[in-house]
């Protein structure tokens, strides 16, 4: 259900909140569930889709911003003034589908970094509009790894820690300037 918060999509010259990077240790903070959705909570909405339309990004999660608490802001089709952001309140995961995807990703946290990771293409989650109501969505395709790889970024989480290429991973994160010693690697399936 998409939202009825209206943010023009546009770049501003002074987004409201600054995004962490990797190696700040506030990306690795889990985020804590909102016990009510307020005038507050709709605040930092807009500043979150003001500051990922800003940096071009398709999702943004509040712990990027250095906020903790179980938000995010989803827009795929920035090219569509008209099309609404998905705005996702306390989500969690009620279904995973069998078959799985492995495509390539990157983050408002890591800039310029793109890598192939694999999840599941098909899921089912709950969460809470930012009227408060709640909701269940099924995603697939790119919208399904949206929520997956932002709600991630709730238990402290990148989408780097899920690399499998360990030389291709070295490589991305040597070029842009990033440290390989930032990256918690994941169980496969984790």
């Amino acid at each position: 259900m998409p939202t009825s918060i209206l943010v023009e999509k546009k770049k501003l010259a002074k987004p409201p909140l600054d995004i962490h990077y990797l190696g700040d240790r506030v990306l690795r903070q889990p985020a804590k569930r909102i016990a009510s959705v307020d005038e507050e909570i709709r605040r930092t909405i807009v500043a979150m889709l003001q500051t990922m339309y800003s940096a071009d990004g398709i999702g943004l999660a509040a712990p990027q911003v250095g906020i903790h608490k179980q938000l995010l802001v989803i827009d795929c089709e920035l090219d569509k003034p008209e099309a609404l952001p998905l705005i996702l309140i306390n989500p969690a995961i009620k279904k995973y589908g069998k078959a799985l995807c492995k495509d390539q990703e990157g983050c408002l946290s890591i800039p310029g970094v793109y890598l192939d990771v694999e999840r599941p293409e098909t899921i089912e989650v709950a969460y809470r509009d930012e009227s408060g109501r709640p909701r269940t969505l099924k995603a697939d395709g790119l919208l399904a790894r949206v929520i997956q790889h932002e709600m991630d970024h709730l238990n402290g989480v990148l989408f780097v820690d899920r690399v499998e290429n360990e030389l291709a991973l070295t490589e991305e994160l040597k070029s842009k300037g990033f440290s390989l010693q930032h990256v918690q690697h994941l169980n496969p399936g984790a």
